[in-house]
């Protein structure tokens, strides 16, 4: 893994994943370690983001790293028209590694086939989030006690949501049934279920999911992303398709999870926040202790 990009969660195999898991345990049972003295880490953020961007800054500060970057594009020279090759090729002298989030789709991979350092992908449009998924299986992990055999159902914006694709890739492993709960306007993609029909992975579709919830082991909502829509009047029509509220997890089982990527607008009705079932603020925590595992991994320090 040393030195190896991190663009998509398929760049890891099973093994690498599970090591992941358990090097972030154990940087949960001890987050203050100097490994990173000495080391930059380049933060460079196309896109907004508060989780993402500070649990990697907070990752890099507790392992006593430097970090520098920029968290808009409006703030660096891409606004004076650079391009993405020769800003990595720029901050790659700068740094020993570039977590970079960007807009478009397959940005992270040329980006790791031009930089000299490694690059972590922090999300490259509606295609990947491979260190969210490596944190939302941590959590998986903490809260089950296991990987495999799980019922986890996906909800919201399937079409459009990054974190959803990544999740069901690397979920693949552990044989799961998945519950794919979605309007129309934002199933799956056929990609991906053509992915898991050559895996002889089950999964259901349902455009409601209120009559099968107490099946669930994980319920993994999302929302539905305003900035992917070129048309308002469609964002509109789905924006509030399913809401999650505190009755609906009355009947479901004792150790179910409700977890999100963040940000919350209002799939999650906030009288769920109370319930021991709610685990996304403690899921974003997670990303403190994985992304730890993910920048030593790679540097080659663990």
């Amino acid at each position: 893994m040393k030195n190896k990009s991190l663009v998509s969660i398929q760049d890891y195999s099973k093994e690498e994943i599970l090591r992941i898991l358990d090097l972030a345990a154990e940087f949960e049972k001890n987050p203050h370690q100097r490994l990173l003295e000495g080391y930059v880490i380049a933060s460079l953020f196309f896109e907004p983001s508060t989780r993402t961007r500070l649990s990697f800054e907070s990752a890099v500060n507790r392992l006593g790293g430097r970090i520098i970057g920029f968290s808009e594009a409006g703030t660096s020279s891409v606004s004076k028209g650079e391009s993405l090759k020769d800003t990595i090729l720029t901050v790659a002298n700068y740094s020993d590694l570039i977590v970079m989030r960007h807009p478009i789709e397959g940005s992270a991979r040329y980006a790791s086939e031009v930089s000299p350092v490694p690059i972590v992908n922090a999300g490259d449009g509606a295609n990947q989030h491979p260190t969210q998924t490596l944190l939302d299986l941590y959590s998986i992990k903490s809260t089950q006690g296991k990987l495999e055999d799980l019922n986890i159902f996906l909800v919201g914006d399937l079409k459009y949501g990054r974190t959803v694709h990544s999740l069901m890739m690397a979920m693949t492993h552990f044989n799961p049934v998945f519950h794919f709960v979605a309007p129309e306007e934002l199933k799956m993609p056929v990609e991906y279920k053509s992915y898991l029909d050559n895996l002889g992975i089950q999964y259901y579709e349902h455009t409601d999911f209120t009559d099968y919830i107490d099946n669930a082991d994980i319920v993994y909502m999302t929302r539905v992303q305003r900035e992917r829509f070129s048309d308002p009047m469609e964002y509109e029509k789905v924006k509030n398709v399913y809401i999650l509220k505190n009755e609906m997890l009355k009947n479901t089982r004792e150790n179910m999870r409700v977890l999100h990527p963040l940000p919350r607008v209002n799939e999650i009705s906030e009288d769920v926040d109370n319930n021991p079932k709610a685990y996304y603020f403690t899921q974003a925590l997670n990303g403190v202790y994985t992304r730890m595992a993910i920048i030593t991994s790679i540097l080659g320090i663990k």
